[in-house]
């Protein structure tokens, strides 16, 4: 059995790196409960998203509800976290329905009042060529409750797939703080 020592320098790299990923981690995390979000995915500008008690914010944070959460977590749409009940972390979409707004899901896209999004059609298959399943076409009018999300910035998994997501699924409100284009 060999036993490596580390020299004197080797193990000062090593604490000096351990406490500068410890820092980046506290730094994280004191940032999450100052309601500071950092967006890395490819469904929303790379930047850092503040949560606000704004009631017209353009953006929300959601746990999925079932079947959604456990697709989206096992497929890794979303990482690990402690932050929604399934063990993954929520969803940051913009809002593009609210309640008494007419929604019609077509295969070329979403319409909201009439307004059509670009790049809103849903997908056959996601980027690791699985199939997806889109919201049936059709009309639809949100409840008092309901939201209706959808990111055309890039490909997103959003109320194309799950439809319109509860209120009660609302984490927070979100604004941009920083993003980069």
């Amino acid at each position: 059995m060999t036993t490596t020592v580390l020299g004197r320098s080797s193990y000062r790299r090593l604490r000096a790196l351990l406490l500068v990923l410890c820092g980046v981690s506290g730094t994280v995390l004191a940032a999450g409960a100052f309601g500071v979000r950092l967006n890395v995915t490819a469904s929303l500008p790379v930047g850092l998203y503040l949560a606000t008690s704004n009631a017209s914010a353009a953006l929300v944070e959601f746990c999925p509800a079932e079947p959604f959460a456990t697709e989206s977590r096992d497929r890794n749409y979303r990482p690990k976290s402690i932050a929604c009940p399934d063990g993954a972390a929520p969803l940051v979409k913009p809002i593009v329905a609210k309640p008494g707004d007419a929604v019609l899901v077509t295969e070329s896209g979403i319409a909201v009042n009439g307004r059509v999004f670009t790049q809103s059609a849903a997908l056959q298959v996601d980027g690791g060529g699985r199939q997806l399943k889109p919201w049936p076409f059709g009309t639809y009018e949100l409840a008092a409750n309901e939201l209706w999300v959808v990111s055309t910035y890039r490909g997103s998994y959003d109320s194309r797939y799950m439809g319109p997501i509860r209120r009660s699924q609302v984490k927070e409100l979100l604004m941009p703080m920083w993003v980069i284009e």
